[in-house]
């Protein structure tokens, strides 16, 4: 090629047309992108994982998830309570606030491991640390220990919470005597949605 290009260099005008006709068509042939990966990488995409807490075991509690007014036995306000989903659906997080300004906070949480619930409870006068299930009447049954700070000390502990056909939720919790074995009432409250209308008892 070099030896025609030198002869042909300072010849006719025909020449000189063909000899750049022919560099630009090899300029433009290219080679598409997709070509020149290979057929692996363009048939495998990355699809989107799917969220990690999707399936049902993570989602048994999720009748507790709202805004609520809380009612004692008597019908009394006692507080209103906040709980809500997070960390992509893997956490129920607790926010409590009784009627006299007192709170507390709990973390809500299926645990692969061990196949359970469990709610670990934090406020100025202790800690409660249970775990548990949906019983057979679809109830979330937890039991653990209550942990008072100070004087108290440490006793068995229950708390279940029952959906109701009006779309309250009953929460009870039960405490044991340690000394006695006896079983008593911790607390007892109807949840009430705070955007819907009910009667209370």
């Amino acid at each position: 090629m070099s030896g025609f290009l030198g002869k042909t260099a300072g010849g006719s005008p025909m020449n000189r047309a063909v000899i750049f006709s022919i560099l630009t068509m090899t300029a433009c042939v290219t080679v598409p992108v997709e070509a020149q990966q290979p057929a692996s990488t363009q048939a495998s995409q990355p699809a989107n994982p799917p969220p990690p807490c999707d399936d049902a075991d993570y989602h048994q509690f999720d009748f507790w998830i709202g805004d609520w007014d809380v009612y004692d036995p008597a019908g009394n306000l006692a507080g209103t309570n906040s709980i809500q989903p997070a960390e992509q659906g893997c956490l129920l997080i607790e926010h409590w606030t009784n009627s006299g300004g007192g709170t507390g906070q709990s973390y809500n949480f299926y645990d692969p491991g061990t196949g359970q619930w469990r709610q670990i409870w934090v406020n100025g006068g202790g800690i409660i640390d249970y775990s548990g299930g949906l019983t057979e009447t679809g109830s979330m049954l937890l039991e653990g220990e209550i942990r008072n700070r100070g004087a108290g000390g440490v006793a068995p502990f229950t708390g279940e919470w029952t959906p109701n056909a009006d779309g309250s939720v009953t929460q009870h919790f039960r405490q044991q005597n340690p000394e006695t074995g006896e079983w008593s009432d911790w607390f007892v409250g109807r949840y009430v949605r705070k955007n819907e209308e009910s009667d209370q008892p």
